[in-house]
């Protein structure tokens, strides 16, 4: 029921400096402006392939006066992107370029990653992989074969590792895949890019604080509201409080955390975010839920301006 990952969710201190990142740099598409459903004076920005498919997805909350964030045990510490293996040398240059610091090539799983920061600290990888069959945009400078295709893996930060891969195999039925250098590698659906979830053990350090920076919830994805509802039973069923099934537009969705901490949002994969907007047009203008569009006035009056 579980199709591998939906998005990811983190907070900037700087939206524009995120904007310009995401896009110009990484050339990732801003396909969906929109605000915070449970506090609509906040911008919520998601970018992502083309029309920003499930896997591909990478969004992010402004949360201008919140201190930063502290990566530690219960934390989705590293968010990776899956590139061609072919482009590692054009990633390198692009990175120098823009004055990326970055770390690497090196190996994980036979796969070449870089490691590098974007500028509120959240810590990205690019992975070049063989077989990925997703296509990436093509933007000012990258063509469609060194784009990014879309999310590769998430790396998990645990006191116990086993603990949190119990709960994501008995009750997510996520399947166990292989491991490597105490790092465990968990697959949904099919063992490709953007199914990936790396378990590693860091009980030495502090407890993850959300902010700035850092990784707000981890979303997983799933077909629709019918597997939504009996993924919620089986969570409650584990002891795990859960929340209600939540409208949010564009997908329905559940939050708990499992028990090594970890806050995880699980989302439908429709009706997706072509349900107010044509490909051409997406990330263009301000889109609300059909329920707020009365308050349109005064939410667009509360937003921090972008320009």
């Amino acid at each position: 029921m579980i199709r591998g990952i939906h998005h990811i969710t983190a907070l900037t201190g700087n939206i524009r400096k995120n904007l310009r990142f995401y896009t110009e740099i990484l050339g990732l598409s801003l396909v969906k402006k929109t605000v915070n459903i449970d506090s609509p004076d906040t911008w919520h920005f998601f970018y992502g392939d083309k029309t920003g498919i499930p896997g591909t997805v990478i969004s992010f909350l402004p949360q201008v006066a919140t201190p930063r964030g502290q990566v530690g045990v219960g934390s989705t510490k590293v968010t990776g992107f899956s590139i061609s293996q072919s482009s590692m040398a054009f990633w390198k240059k692009r990175l120098r370029e823009y004055q990326v610091d970055f770390r690497g090539p090196f190996q994980r799983f036979d796969e070449c990653c870089f490691a590098f920061f974007d500028p509120d600290g959240l810590e990205l990888e690019l992975v070049g992989v063989i077989n990925d069959p997703r296509q990436g945009c093509e933007t000012p400078g990258i063509t469609t074969e060194n784009a990014i295709k879309g999310l590769n893996h998430v790396e998990l930060t645990c006191s116990v590792a086993d603990k949190t891969a119990y709960f994501l195999v008995n009750v997510l039925k996520i399947s166990r895949f292989k491991e490597e250098n105490q790092r465990i590698r968990l697959f949904s659906g099919d063992p490709l890019p953007g199914n990936y979830f790396d378990l590693v053990s860091r009980p030495s350090l502090p407890l993850h604080k959300s902010g700035v920076g850092a990784v707000h919830y981890l979303g997983l994805n799933t077909p629709g509201e019918d597997e939504l509802k009996q993924i919620r039973e089986r969570v409650g069923k584990a002891g795990i409080q859960v929340s209600a099934i939540v409208d949010r537009y564009y997908f329905k969705s559940i939050f708990f955390r499992e028990p090594g901490g970890i806050m995880i949002e699980v989302s439908t994969a429709e009706p997706g975010f072509l349900i107010d907007e044509n490909p051409e047009s997406l990330g263009k203008s301000l889109k609300l839920p059909p329920w707020m569009e009365d308050d349109r006035e005064k939410i667009e009056l509360a937003l921090p301006p972008l320009d």
